[in-house]
């Protein structure tokens, strides 16, 4: 059902002549939609540079989006292909039965997310946030860690007034005064800390049993008319894992990758290289593996969606959730190398 992805047909009947002497790529104008997020990871370096766009030979309309929720509103009116998401709106998505597939794990959330308590708000544990106002986007993963945090330590979710923002506006509402806590994702992340204090981070939150992690999904009748594109797109992807994993260091707030990631993002210079270090990335041979495409992701995302359920944030969950993850393209972007 794409329209975006449809071929388009070449109208002068010379055009039409010559395209039967040209490769599927030259003789089709494939156009991609793809939803992003200011999220600090290596991927933002060939997205910056073009490489998606000459590896695929497709002309790309890159979106930003603030958050999951926003681009799973994308994907399923039809207005973006590809997209960004965090696990707790990809398993939301999946239980509604969402036609998407998880194509490729970026990383699992450490230090990149984070509860941060405003200065002189008395907070500094999460047991004290209950009669505070704390904000989060809804059905995101520092949603997802918010509530797990809160379970983990006793806290009745009831008792602490929950608001459901976006970063930009949780950056506002903190600049006003009007909120004493919020856990959330860089840039926002950077801007409140500088008058707050980190009270946890995702890391911690996993070792209690709730990790969290980010991916790239397709809409399935997008990757089924076009899995070069799809193949290529996670190629690109895992080849910016692997030059970043092989020199961490070299990717230093003077280097030209953070640079461009910073520009891209909208984080601070300074902080990009901390940012990266933020999550564990896996490498494109990793992908498939059972920890991850092969068969971990299928249990992580059914864990995620019980947990929603239990939250009262999803309506039912599915027997099996592992039509919604394929290891289709990370496979073949291997075997292409």
């Amino acid at each position: 059902m794409s329209i975006i992805s449809r071929r388009i047909v070449l109208l002068s009947s010379a055009a039409l002549a010559g395209a039967a002497f040209l490769g599927p790529a030259e003789a089709q104008d494939l156009k991609i939609t793809i939803g992003y997020q200011t999220v600090v990871e290596p991927s933002k370096v060939p997205q910056a540079d073009g490489v998606y766009e000459s590896t695929t030979k497709a002309a790309i309309d890159w979106r930003k989006f603030d958050s999951g929720a926003d681009v799973i509103a994308a994907v399923a009116s039809g207005s973006v292909d590809i997209g960004y998401v965090g696990s707790s709106p990809l398993a939301a998505a999946a239980s509604r039965e969402l036609p998407i597939q998880t194509i490729f794990i970026v990383g699992l959330i450490g230090e990149s997310e984070a509860l941060v308590a405003r200065n002189g708000a008395g907070i500094e544990k999460v047991a004290d946030l209950a009669g505070k106002k704390v904000a989060v986007p809804f059905v995101s993963t520092t949603h997802y860690s918010l509530l797990a945090a809160l379970k983990h330590e006793g806290v009745d979710p009831k008792s602490v007034e929950i608001l459901n923002l976006r970063p930009p506006e949780i950056a506002a509402a903190w600049a006003r005064g009007d909120i004493d806590a919020a856990y959330v994702w860089d840039p926002a992340l950077g801007q409140i800390k500088t008058s707050g204090k980190v009270v946890l981070d995702s890391s911690q939150v996993a070792a209690w049993g709730a990790p969290t992690f980010d991916a790239w999904i397709v809409r399935t009748d997008f990757a089924e008319k076009n899995p070069e594109a799809v193949r290529d797109f996670v190629k690109v992807t895992g080849a910016a894992y692997a030059e970043f994993l092989a020199k961490p260091d070299a990717w230093s707030v003077s280097s030209a990758q953070a640079a461009k990631i910073a520009k891209l993002t909208g984080a601070k210079l300074d902080d990009v290289p901390l940012l990266l270090k933020g999550y564990v990335f896996p490498t494109l041979g990793e992908q498939a593996s059972e920890k991850f495409l092969g068969g971990g992701t299928v249990k992580a995302v059914e864990a995620t969606s019980a947990f929603l359920k239990e939250q009262g944030k999803v309506d039912a969950v599915l027997p099996d959730y592992s039509k919604y993850v394929s290891s289709k393209y990370v496979s073949e972007a291997l075997a292409s190398h």
